[in-house]
């Protein structure tokens, strides 16, 4: 079980850790995917702003600087209408000269190209053509005419990669409008944190970062940006975010209270199971010494009962009639003994079960206890001990029933006697605290530890001492004494010490 405890949380580690990987990993994702847009989004802005500075010098009506013609022609042969059909297109190259100041170079200007397209088809007759008539023409023309905007896109972009390779970045792009960027592309991607930036000359920082910025290649994400026409480029734009960690483990902040959740429940579970396992040897140990004592306790009064009866067989002692009421007296005494025992077990059991019934009265305690002290002097007497009173308390009258409370008294006095292995000296003081009366008996015999302590008046409890019976006992009686206390409203508590005696006190309430 208990590896199979250790698996199941091996598992939701497991499981938790691939969870943040796997977040870390499309976190990374979405952050270099937001990167590239920003990348191209950097370059399209630098490419429409010096495009936009060069429209005026390329402007309609403007006269170029230089022209270049470039002419394709196609022709093809219609036999269905017998004519021939030729296709020219042309293309026409206009070179304007710009300043180049806009660029920051050392040159005075640069060539930029217009590019406008003509597509003319015509068509002739075969017929026509076969006469030899130099100025024929044709009998239909089509004629195109358009603007070539991406390829001058394409020129100008590769134009401009050549000429702004050497331009500082801070004069390529500022702080704010990479911020702006990056911030619209990140939310994009569902990605709303703060972050640092900055733009790095191969390994050098440059003027394009941010206050905080620490590269840390661990959790620093970058991508290139103004990209030459080789699509190579020595500045890398990095972006790092300084609660990454707090977000991830946020975003799956749901599936670890859950899994602990769980997981607690499994040790709930499990640690309750082990208290039940525990318990119940426990008791199945208890039940074992309590089988044990109990076997002890009627193998003496049966083994005496077998033998006074094989005695008053005997011819010689049946006409004795003086040993054999000696010997019926020994088979009464040993079938009380016994008597007691089993309704010493059933009251506890009928304790158990509420059905013992309690009448109560008006008693005095001193009374009580001089009655219980008489039901043991004698066998004090007989060990050369002692049971001395010491009754102070002014007033002793509680609510009580007789029997059972004498029983209680006669208990506690019997467990001084079989626990003392000297002689029994025992103390019984009784005093007035408030509006209760205490009762105290102590003695000076064996003791108990502190852990036998706070189980002396548990059901069948007895100190474990194997299958040794050198006190006769199976734990009951202690049982017995704290339900009867506790249905007078009392209360029953013990201070022992190993070696030195204890010391059970009662408390009850008085009544007027």
């Amino acid at each position: 079980m208990s590896l199979s405890l250790i698996g199941i949380i091996f598992v939701q580690s497991f499981f938790i850790n691939n969870s943040l990987e796997n977040e870390e990993k499309n976190f990374t994702l979405s952050v270099t995917r937001a990167l590239s847009f920003v990348s191209r989004d950097i370059e399209e802005f630098e490419l429409k702003k010096y495009t936009s500075f060069i429209q005026p010098f390329i402007a309609d009506n403007k006269v170029p600087d230089s022209t270049i013609l470039r002419q394709l022609y196609i022709t093809t042969e219609d036999d269905v209408n017998d004519e021939t059909i030729i296709h020219r297109n042309t293309v026409l190259e206009e070179r304007f000269k710009v300043p180049s100041l806009f660029f920051e170079i050392d040159a005075d200007s640069i060539d930029v190209p217009s590019f406008t397209n003509e597509r003319v088809t015509e068509y002739f007759s075969n017929r026509r053509l076969s006469e030899n008539d130099l100025s024929i023409k044709p009998q239909r023309r089509l004629v195109e005419y358009s603007r070539l905007p991406e390829i001058e896109k394409q020129i100008y972009e590769a134009t401009f990669k050549t000429l702004l390779k050497d331009v500082p970045i801070h004069r390529r792009v500022s702080i704010p409008f990479v911020e702006n960027m990056l911030e619209r592309e990140l939310r994009s991607e569902g990605i709303d944190l703060d972050f640092d930036f900055a733009i790095y000359d191969d390994d050098l920082a440059t003027k394009i970062q941010t206050l905080n910025f620490d590269k840390n290649p661990e959790t620093t994400v970058g991508i290139p940006v103004f990209l030459d026409n080789n699509n190579e480029s020595n500045y890398t734009l990095y972006v790092d975010f300084p609660n990454r960690k707090k977000y991830l483990l946020s975003s799956i902040m749901w599936m670890v209270v859950l899994s602990i959740v769980f997981t607690g429940i499994i040790i709930l579970a499990f640690s309750s199971a082990i208290h039940q396992l525990i318990k119940q040897r426990k008791i199945s140990q208890i039940k074992t010494d309590f089988i044990n004592n109990m076997t002890h306790e009627f193998k003496t009064p049966i083994a005496t009962i077998n033998l006074a009866l094989d005695a008053i067989r005997n011819p010689k002692i049946i006409s004795d009639q003086d040993k054999v009421k000696r010997y019926l007296g020994m088979i009464k005494d040993e079938n009380k003994r016994m008597h007691a025992q089993v309704e010493n077990v059933l009251r506890i059991s009928k304790l158990e079960k509420n059905e013992l019934n309690i009448s109560k009265e008006r008693i005095e305690l001193h009374d009580l206890i001089e009655d219980a002290i008489t039901h043991v002097e004698l066998i004090v007497e007989d060990r050369k001990g002692y049971v001395k009173t010491h009754l102070n308390a002014a007033m002793s009258s509680v609510l009580a029933n007789e029997t059972h409370f004498t029983n209680v008294i006669v208990n506690i006095l019997d467990n001084a006697i079989k626990y003392s292995d000297d002689v029994p000296k025992i103390d019984v003081y009784t005093e007035n605290i408030g509006n209760n009366v205490i009762l105290k008996i102590a003695d000076q015999g064996n003791g108990m530890s502190k852990q036998v302590a706070k189980r002396v008046f548990e059901k069948f409890y007895r100190e474990h001492t194997g299958n040794v019976h050198n006190v006769k006992g199976h734990g009951l009686g202690l049982a017995y004494v704290k339900r009867i206390v506790d249905d007078h409203q009392g209360h029953i508590s013990v201070e022992s010490e190993k070696g030195k005696g204890s010391t059970f006190i009662i408390k009850l309430p008085l009544i007027s």
